[in-house]
């Protein structure tokens, strides 16, 4: 297992890279170029920017998150494959400066959604919450005014150039379904993994946020049965999963543990964090130990172990603590704490498989 840790770029992030690299085992920064609008080709002296920045720190950029997908991919539409070429240049590009793995969604709009940024807790912390009511009860266009005025930095997903014509798209999906949302990522996997495989780059699609339909949108990545069948769109060892216990999560009827197993061979990267899910539907993103949410984070990490998973992993949203202030779900505490959590798991079940293989052949 590699550990790596998202950054979002100077200026962009109340984390350094200086501070990253001071995490024990982390070795290389999960990255993007945030003020690139989805669709555009990525600009090559941006990416070497990122490139020497990280380079200076000692630490690697082999894992981008995201190449985001224009909405007109998403939707079928013919101004799709001027887009797609974009892509395909980009692809290209990141080759170029030693990038292994692209996690995407394939999200209609809305990348992640949430209903508080900072939900405290019983303890004083804060952290990402979702309230299923509320959801169910507000107007879309209200939520994404709350979201962009509660935070100075930007934010996947909800970035204000591609908001701003929500009326328009939401308009435009009308009438798209959950099955022409899988033909048109066909038609999008059948250009892109061909040039992914050409420079060696795996193609990691990330699980929907959370795992349900919201606002009447179809979502198609939410649980085993649906990754398999995306794996099996275009049946190539480029085309992956970026697993995220978080997302999955979500839905305690997701058996992640399972999906270690089964997909082992199709995760170059995962997003590992917990969250404790209220018999509402409400749930809340909580530290990564086991106990304190409702994701079995010790046997996520017991099956990655037994798989022998050389892949990339980073801790994913995190807590916001003793009064930090960051960017909502990223700020650097709890995910360093996460990741020693993480490593104490890993370096357990290691060294009691090593101990176990050592007994058979005594």
């Amino acid at each position: 297992m590699k550990m790596v840790f998202r950054w979002f770029g100077e200026g962009n992030d109340t984390v350094t890279l200086d501070q990253i690299r001071q995490i024990p085992g982390v070795e290389g920064i999960v990255w993007a170029l945030h003020d690139v609008p989805a669709g555009d080709e990525w600009p090559m002296d941006k990416i070497l920017a990122v490139k020497a920045a990280a380079d200076k720190a000692g630490l690697h950029l082999k894992v981008v998150e995201s190449v985001n997908i224009h909405e007109d991919i998403k939707l079928g539409l013919p101004s799709r494959d001027v887009y797609i070429e974009n892509y395909k240049k980009t692809i290209a590009k990141l080759a170029q400066v030693g990038v292994k793995v692209i996690c995407y969604n394939f999200m209609p709009i809305f990348d992640w959604l949430r209903t508080d940024l900072f939900k405290e807790m019983s303890d004083g912390s804060t952290a990402l919450f979702y309230e299923k009511a509320k959801i169910e009860n507000i107007d879309p266009f209200d939520l994404v005014k709350q979201i962009n005025e509660n935070s100075k930095l930007t934010m996947p997903g909800w970035e204000p150039e591609r908001l701003q014509y929500l009326t328009r798209l939401f308009e435009a999906y009308q009438g798209v379904t959950e099955e022409h949302l899988w033909e048109n990522a066909r038609y999008f996997l059948n250009e892109i993994i061909p040039v992914a495989a050409e420079h060696d780059i795996k193609m990691a699609i990330h699980p929907d946020d959370p795992p349900w339909s919201i606002f009447g949108l179809p979502r198609i990545i939410t649980g085993q049965a649906n990754i398999r069948r995306y794996l099996a769109l275009h049946n190539s060892p480029y085309n992956c999963i970026t697993l995220c216990s978080g997302s999955l999560g979500a839905n305690p009827d997701n058996d992640i543990v399972s999906m270690v197993h089964e997909f082992i061979d199709r995760i170059p990267f995962t997003h590992i964090r917990n969250v404790r899910v209220y018999e509402n539907g409400d749930f809340i993103e909580t530290s990564h130990r086991t106990q304190d949410g409702t994701v079995d984070i010790e046997g996520i990490i017991q099956a990655y172990q037994e798989e022998g998973f050389t892949g990339f992993c980073r801790p994913d949203h995190g807590r916001h603590l003793w009064g930090e202030s960051c960017r909502p779900g990223y700020g650097l505490y709890d995910r360093a704490l996460g990741i020693m959590y993480l490593w104490g798991l890993w370096d357990a079940y290691e060294r009691s498989s090593r101990k176990e293989q050592e007994a058979v052949l005594a």
